[in-house]
């Protein structure tokens, strides 16, 4: 069985609400876990719902590596 953690960054491959992170991941407190993930070192953003009044998250794509040859 996944643990919380495991299916919220699972869940953060798109952008969740905390009504999706409910039924999800069973959490009620995203914002919370957020934060956690964040000091763990996870890339995290954030942005307000423009009709919701509340925010959502995702896991911050990963940059491709640049590689400079001379």
């Amino acid at each position: 069985m996944k643990t919380q953690k495991q299916r919220i960054l699972k869940a953060l491959k798109n952008w969740i609400s905390p009504a999706d992170a409910f039924r999800q991941a069973g959490t009620m407190k995203l914002a919370t876990r957020v934060v956690e993930l964040r000091r763990e070192g996870y890339d995290i953003e954030s942005r307000w719902t423009d009709d919701k009044g509340w925010k959502v998250y995702r896991l911050r794509p990963k940059k491709p590596h640049t590689v400079w040859i001379k």
